[in-house]
């Protein structure tokens, strides 16, 4: 029998409190990449970005009709 060779893997995550601008909840974010972030309160998925300060976005996909996106104002 061949011995099968055992691979370490190793899995680390940011997190970070914050507040999410799609469920306006002072919540935990856990970072997903670098710069993406996911809220524990709601699910939604987040994009830092730091200028000046930081700040937590939400991501929004392009739309497959065409028409533009409507961004609401953020409380």
């Amino acid at each position: 029998m061949k011995k099968l060779k055992q691979k370490n893997f190793k899995v680390t995550a940011e997190v970070v409190k914050g507040m999410c601008p799609t469920c306006s909840q002072v919540t935990t974010l856990v970072g997903i990449d670098t710069q993406f972030y996911r809220c524990m309160e709601c699910g939604g998925d987040l994009e830092q970005h730091v200028n000046g300060k930081i700040s937590y976005l939400p991501i929004m996909s392009s739309r497959t009709d065409g028409s533009k996106l409507y961004i609401k104002e953020w409380k």
